[in-house]
């Protein structure tokens, strides 16, 4: 009965997104806004994380099997997909490494700039690992 009132949470939320996306005429898909409602629902505490962590996880783990539909229909727009297959494939793979390098170097980053926060905090931890 917990993961069905957790799920029923995100649900709601989902909902809330839709809601949002016929009323805003934006080009945000209803998801956007459902992920942004739950994202400041759990960073404002109107919504404490353990109300939803255990029906997250649980969506978590099973996230690979929501991509079978989605292949399925590629596999439906194949006549579609073939002519334009390679430029397709070329934006695929450099789009991957560009995000992978920026996603990289941008948690280095922040690692870097933590560490530096902690050493102005503690400069005797500093010391000590001299």
């Amino acid at each position: 009965m917990k993961y069905m009132k957790q799920f029923g949470i995100i649900l709601f939320l989902s909902f809330l997104g839709e809601l949002l996306r016929a009323l805003i005429p934006l080009p945000i898909p209803a998801s956007i806004y459902g992920l942004v409602l739950m994202l400041a629902a759990l960073t404002t505490g109107l919504l404490p994380l353990e109300k939803v962590r255990d029906a997250g996880k649980f969506l978590i783990e099973i996230m690979p099997l929501m991509f079978i539909p989605a292949a399925v229909g590629l596999l439906e727009s194949w006549s579609v997909l073939l002519p334009i297959l390679l430029p397709v494939a070329v934006i695929t793979a450099v789009t991957t490494v560009a995000v992978m390098a920026v996603a990289g170097n941008v948690t280095q980053l922040v690692i870097s700039r933590e560490r530096k926060r902690e050493d102005r905090r503690h400069p005797q931890r500093q010391e000590e690992e001299i």
